[in-house]
């Protein structure tokens, strides 16, 4: 029961510190922040895609080495990405998993399995979360949920601090029209 008081308690803390946030920035770094440490994980990462270079891009991490992140581009065609399209996907053992993209470099970094989850808005998977762990471990349905459900609260608050970034930047266009209509 614990757990799920502590999952529950941390849903709880994660939306209202992501309602109270105008950033983008700050609320990746809440949600991979508030997942690694609320699982107990190795680390956790939050990738959004790059249309024009059709890779993922980190957008933040807790918990990884600064050579880790920087091990090479993720790619989105890779077979763990081209599965995101269809719900999450778990990783048991990072060594003899072929979907790994980089095993020697997830080796050194003591990784040994991981979760994957899409975050998805209106329909189209802009990235994903990624979950790592120091040991083997049999994600649960209730580790992919609560992991999904706050990768999704991340994508719906993301693309509404967007569409509120784009409209104020909309409305400074306007008001700076009109001034210099009115000059």
């Amino acid at each position: 029961m614990k757990k799920y008081r502590m999952n529950y308690e941390t849903l709880l803390k994660v939306t209202k510190a992501l309602s109270m946030s105008k950033d983008p920035k700050e609320i990746i770094r809440i949600t991979v922040h508030n997942v690694k440490e609320t699982l107990n994980l190795k680390g956790c990462t939050l990738y959004l895609i790059n249309d024009k270079t059709n890779e993922f891009e980190l957008a933040a991490s807790h918990g990884l080495s600064e050579e880790y992140l920087g091990k090479g581009p993720v790619s989105v065609s890779r077979p763990v990405a081209k599965s995101l399209a269809e719900g999450p996907m778990a990783i048991y053992d990072t060594q003899d998993d072929p979907r790994v993209q980089y095993m020697e470099e997830a080796k050194r970094e003591g990784i040994v399995s991981i979760l994957s989850v899409p975050i998805y808005v209106r329909g189209v998977v802009i990235g994903a979360m990624r979950v790592y762990t120091s040991e083997h471990w049999d994600f649960t349905l209730e580790d992919v949920n609560f992991v999904q459900a706050l990768a999704e609260i991340a994508g719906m608050v993301l693309d509404l601090t967007r569409l509120i970034q784009g409209q104020n930047e909309y409305i400074d266009i306007l008001e700076t029209l009109k001034e210099t209509r009115e000059m």
